[in-house]
């Protein structure tokens, strides 16, 4: 890995001339590399030769550049950065076929954006179900007017995952099968700290440290508790709120924890166990299991043992969703644009599995939605996107999301773009939602991960200010190739004509992805919908590159289409 820091006028960012501002740059080939977190060895997908993927670091107001060259040879590949807004970037969101399109082997991009909101992040591939084989890092947005400064002595990461003994693909093939008529997910192997380095934490006594918590999960919540010790939450999902002092956190796929644990002089002569508990249960609260289990140390003196161990008898985490948030914003409104969301499972028309909005499964399309917003006239027609559960809010609305899970099970949701204020989140049980706001939180946490529980519902709010095509979707890995995603178009009047990088238009064409046009390129007419795909394939290949006839029919398409005659505006 090569650390870069040098000096970029943001007018090649599109930015206000004459403003300089640091960028960090890092250069990265993406490579397969055989590593055993957990004692068994399997390929993973590494960066620069190694596994685990190294850490981003950045200041508030500094931009973050990647460099990224897919030397995979098997597969595609691309980045997302969780929870960065990306304003005026929306092509960097990462998302394969959303915001872009995937990089094949051979080929570079190079992602560019600013470091906006300081807070504990994530970057992973968004390609196909890629991330569980690997490709996932910390990205740390320090802030200089830290609220919490002089709070804490020094920092540790600490992240969190499920981790399989397969491989992505045929995971989700047999997933994807009519035999599995009870939509169960494949069900990790084990649970790996810190993606199997030490797990233990030095702990000086007279110090604070700010742990940052970060969960990699393709499908397990992780349970944390420290051997008596409290944790004082200051930040979840990179927004802060006021100091919460808990014993117990759940920390769902995706989410992150910023916390603050003391070293005091009671904590002399021993080394204190801390225990994180893989949560594969529909809901930790009914007859519960906890197969995976790892024991790390709070390590005071390196010579005495390391042998102890923490015990939880029943776990009951905070609840997240009575967090205050820091500035004690009220909650948004009055509310301008509502989208409500019934979740469950069902089979599509060819009796495969599949997870459901409203239900309706997302179907991957043949050209980047942000390229169909960016490329046609009415681009408010949700017509023209297929099968992407599009949903259009003005810039300025104050939206609100409101999830019904109609599954037992509990689930985690992110917005891409944008943090959301959660105004309520009750107990497993409650049912739909009833149309009433009578309940909500008055100063609502915000957060862009909200787990919702099992027959259950969630309200969420924000500001649609960010214009861009921005993702809703379940952030357990298996139930996004399920189908388990909508699509928020924001402000799409001031997506026509949005620019697109020269280097992520040669990715589509290398693989013969239009650029332009509807759901399928039809730049002559996109009101018309032959050839949309409506139902999902009944075969799945992942990211693998070249996918069986895939690249010869996008070609075929992109002929028939007259793609060429259209493009989107190009920068750089």
């Amino acid at each position: 890995m090569f650390i870069k820091t040098h000096l970029v006028s943001l007018f090649a960012l599109g930015q206000v001339v004459g403003t300089i501002a640091k960028t960090v740059s890092y250069d990265w080939e993406i490579t397969w590399v055989n590593a055993a977190p957990d004692g068994f060895e399997r390929p993973v997908i590494g960066i620069n030769g190694q596994w685990p993927c190294p850490t981003i670091e950045a200041s508030v107001g500094d931009y973050i550049k990647v460099n990224m060259k897919n030397s995979l040879g098997n597969q595609t590949t691309g980045l997302h950065f969780h929870g960065i807004n990306q304003i005026n970037t929306n092509y960097f969101d990462g998302a394969s076929m959303v915001n872009q399109c995937p990089v094949p082997p051979g080929q570079s991009l190079t992602y560019t954006f600013i470091a906006d909101v300081p807070g504990t992040y994530w970057y992973h591939s968004h390609n196909m179900g890629q991330y569980p084989d690997g490709f996932r890092g910390p990205l740390i947005i320090h802030d200089p007017n830290d609220p919490y400064h002089g709070h804490y002595d020094e920092e540790v990461i600490l992240t969190i995952s499920d981790w399989y003994h397969s491989q992505t693909i045929p995971l989700v093939q047999a997933m994807l099968s009519p035999n599995n008529t009870q939509f169960r997910p494949p069900i990790p192997d084990n649970i790996i700290v810190n993606e199997g380095q030490t797990s233990n934490i030095q702990f000086d006594i007279g110090k604070t440290y700010r742990v940052r918590i970060l969960n990699f999960a393709a499908l397990g919540s992780a349970m944390l508790h420290f051997d008596s010790h409290t944790m004082s939450v200051i930040q979840i999902d990179a927004s802060y709120v006021q100091k919460q002092e808990v014993y117990q956190l759940r920390i769902a796929p995706a989410e992150r924890y910023d916390v603050l644990i003391s070293g005091i002089d009671r904590d002399q002569g021993r080394n204190y166990p801390f225990l994180v508990s893989l949560d594969i249960n529909k809901d930790f609260q009914v007859n519960p299991q906890w197969p995976h289990n790892v024991t790390g140390y709070l390590i005071t003196d390196s010579k005495l043992a390391i042998d102890s161990v923490d015990v939880v008898d029943v776990w009951l985490p905070f609840d997240d969703a009575h967090f205050v948030p820091y500035d004690n914003q009220p909650a948004l409104g009055p509310v301008t644009k509502y989208w409500e969301l019934d979740f469950d499972f069902g089979l599509d028309a060819n009796g495969y599995p599949r997870a459901f909005f409203n239900g309706k499964t997302y179907i991957t399309q043949n050209v980047p939605t942000l390229y169909t917003a960016a490329t046609v006239e009415n681009n408010t027609n949700p017509a023209i996107y297929g099968e992407v559960l599009p949903f259009f809010a003005e810039y300025g609305d104050i939206v609100q999301i409101v999830i019904n899970n109609v599954d037992s099970a509990i689930h985690p949701f992110h917005l891409h773009g944008h943090t959301f204020q959660v105004l309520d989140r009750p107990q497993s049980g409650a049912g739909k939602w009833s149309g009433s706001d009578g309940g909500a939180n008055l100063t609502p946490p915000k957060r862009d991960v909200i787990s919702v529980n099992g027959n259950s519902f969630a309200v969420l709010r924000f500001v649609a200010n960010n214009p861009g095509i921005f993702l809703f979707h379940c952030h357990i890995e298996w139930h996004v190739e399920m189908g388990l995603t909508a699509t928020l178009i924001e402000a799409p009047e001031k997506l026509k004509n949005y620019p697109i990088p020269r280097d992520m238009l040669d990715s589509c064409s290398a693989q013969g992805i239009p650029t332009a046009g509807n759901a399928v390129g039809n730049t002559d007419n996109p009101s018309d919908t032959t050839g949309f795909i409506t139902t999902p394939p009944t075969s799945y290949y992942g990211a693998t590159w070249p996918a069986p006839g895939t690249t010869q029919k996008r070609r075929e398409r992109q002929v028939r289409s007259k793609s060429s005659q259209s493009s989107p505006r190009e920068i750089w």
